[in-house]
């Protein structure tokens, strides 16, 4: 048997995440299928495993820090590793951002209750069987409140299970999380009868299943097997109507699962009083699901005329105004979660009117990333969920991953569809397979535009291969190279064709940046301190700096040193005003026949992107 670790640490963090998500890519489909309560759009598979993808990506980002700090100078043993408090910390921001639909966003906040123990600034350490109940507890009881209308039968019973039965747990973490896990299978099976329309459709709730895939990673964290109650043979589940999938928990068997999203999407039978499997949007049974008949649930909208809109961002805020963003908002509609804290915060909502809830944000803070879905138009799961036939496919699309709001706009305008990376926020790969689905197109070009996402773009464009879609991954390693890409884009020719002349055009692109040091570090140039402005030219440290326009003046004479005809400046929100100017009269007065751009990219990260074509 593999070594595992005793008591929680980075590493068993790190361990965790990547077991959930092998569990939750195992389980994915399944639990998509079982997906009836409250809205059936078959997501919640998908949404919890992109959670947790992000989760795992930040977590693997802190170790990969520590690794860069030991190539710069310092060896990797003195360089160490994180501590349990950077690893908790990255798991629930990871998630945080990357939370997708109502159990992603409630997952997201199970998981950052947790590292609120496991980060914890106390004399007694959280690191043992005790620390693991704190955290199971605390993150069960932050979860219910971060839901504004809690209802039994979903993701936060079986949270509250798992925190229940561990209570009372004796031994080490291993023993602990097998006892957390054994108390949220038995709430999980009993999920279908608490909500009626579980019953009818024989199903448990879709995330609580996935809740108990990602506990049986932590007790395969500190066990070394996956566990063996609710193991992975095909047993019957003790009371339930399922059996046991390969995730190891308990799930709907095949036929059950056809039928329960055949009714859950609108079947004629709903309509006209067919069999109980498939109808599963009556007000009757509306009213049978709560004790107080309320719509709201804990897991999505209401089941019979739930809002046409869901709607998700993050959001930069004071407590105080997420407090009345909350008032606001469950007013407008209902499914409304909101989790996080420090700052920086998850809103999730279901309303008719997108525009007021996205204003709400804006009246509260800073909203952005904010993804705006129609119900009634379906998706990859549903279809048409309104009768009507689904959309025809484009014969080609591009899609582009861009570092700020400025240039989601510009590559918007030329028809590209976007993939927002904030600083420090690269996307995962389930991020670009949902927007090549978006695109809605049978041959799509992809561009990453940043070499740190190669492997990440070639994951995506393998899976959307997978599901019938021609496409073409061109290695961009910057939006510059992005932009010349798309100018000379035309959709009306042949594919290949198409791919080669953007491959040219953005390999004939040499690109830069201007950028802050943040630490110490060697580099290709010498020494940085920090604070010192860097000048980096395909990728390397080219000219170090402490003045940014002089900086960035000396990066663009040593890039035009080699002949170009166009150059292409992307100002950071950051940047100052007067460096445009400042480089467009170099380029004027110092290089004949070469044309400048200039547009804002907003908070891209770097202060300045130059493209030379």
């Amino acid at each position: 048997m593999p070594q595992v670790p005793q008591t929680f640490d980075a590493l068993a963090v790190r361990t965790w995440c990547g077991l959930a998500l092998e569990a939750l890519g195992r389980a994915r489909e399944e639990i998509d299928a079982i997906n009836v309560y409250p809205v059936a759009d078959g997501d919640t598979g998908t949404n919890l495993y992109l959670t947790v993808e992000s989760a795992a990506a930040a977590v693997e980002a802190v170790f990969a820090g520590y690794e860069a700090v030991g190539r710069d100078g310092t060896s990797v043993a003195a360089a160490g590793r994180p501590s349990l408090a950077d690893a908790a910390r990255a798991m629930a921001h990871g998630a945080l951002i990357g939370a997708r639909g109502n159990s992603g966003t409630i997952l997201a906040q199970l998981l950052r209750g947790m590292a609120q123990v496991l980060a914890a600034d106390s004399e007694t350490a959280h690191t043992d069987g005790r620390g693991m109940r704190l955290a199971l507890r605390n993150a069960a009881d932050s979860a219910r409140t971060a839901v504004a209308h809690p209802v039994e039968g979903t993701v936060l019973t079986v949270a509250s299970a798992a925190a229940d039965a561990a209570s009372d747990a004796e031994g080490d973490c291993g023993a602990v999380a097998l006892v957390a896990y054994e108390g949220a299978c038995a709430a999980l099976t009993a999920t279908t009868g608490q909500l009626a329309v579980l019953e009818r459709a024989g199903v448990v709730d879709a995330g609580g299943r996935g809740l108990v895939a990602v506990l049986a990673a932590l007790v395969e964290t500190f066990t070394g097997e996956a566990p063996r109650t609710h193991g992975r043979g095909q047993e019957t589940v003790a009371g339930g109507k399922g059996v046991v999938g390969t995730a190891g928990i308990p799930g709907a068997g095949t036929a059950d699962i056809r039928d329960a999203r055949s009714g859950a999407l609108g079947a004629p039978e709903a309509a006209t009083g067919g069999s109980p499997g498939s109808r599963v949007h009556g007000a009757d049974e509306r009213d049978a699901a709560t004790d107080d008949g309320a719509d709201a649930c804990a897991d999505g909208a209401a089941e019979d005329g739930h809002p046409a809109f869901e709607v998700i961002y993050l959001l930069e805020a004071e407590d105080a105004a997420v407090d009345r963003l909350r008032e606001r908002l469950d007013g407008l509609g209902d499914s409304l979660v909101v989790v996080g804290g420090d700052g920086l915060w998850n809103v999730h909502v279901h309303v008719d009117d997108a525009g007021a809830a996205v204003e709400a944000g804006v009246e509260a803070g800073r909203p952005y990333r904010i993804r705006i879905t129609h119900f009634g138009l379906g998706d990859v799961h549903t279809g048409a969920g309104d009768g009507r036939l689904p959309r025809e496919r484009a014969q080609r699309a591009v899609v582009a991953v861009v570092p700020g709001e400025g240039l989601a706009g510009l590559y918007t305008e030329a028809g590209a569809t976007t993939v927002l990376a904030r600083p420090g926020e690269p996307p995962a790969s389930g991020e670009l397979v949902e927007a090549v689905r978006r695109a809605h197109a049978r041959e799509v070009v992809l561009l990453p535009n940043d070499a740190d996402l190669r492997h990440t773009a070639a994951a995506a464009a393998e899976q959307a291969r997978a599901e019938g879609v021609r496409v073409a991954l061109i290695p961009t390693r910057s939006a510059v190279q992005g932009i010349a890409a798309l100018a000379v884009h035309e959709p009306e020719r042949r594919f290949d064709e198409d791919v080669v002349a953007m491959t040219s055009a953005a390999g004939a692109t040499r690109y830069a940046e201007v950028a802050v040091a943040e630490r110490q570090s060697w580099t290709m140039a010498g020494i940085c301190q920090a604070g010192d402005v860097l000048g980096l030219i395909d990728g390397d440290v080219a000219v170090i700096g402490a003045d940014l326009t002089t900086t960035a003046e000396t990066v663009l004479d040593r890039m035009l040193a080699a002949g170009g005809e166009m150059v292409t400046l992307v100002l950071g929100d950051e940047a100052p005003d007067t460096i445009a100017a400042h480089l467009e009269s170099r380029v004027r007065e110092s290089y004949l026949a070469v044309d400048t751009v200039v547009y804002r990219g907003g908070r891209q990260g770097a202060l300045l992107l130059i493209g030379v074509e």
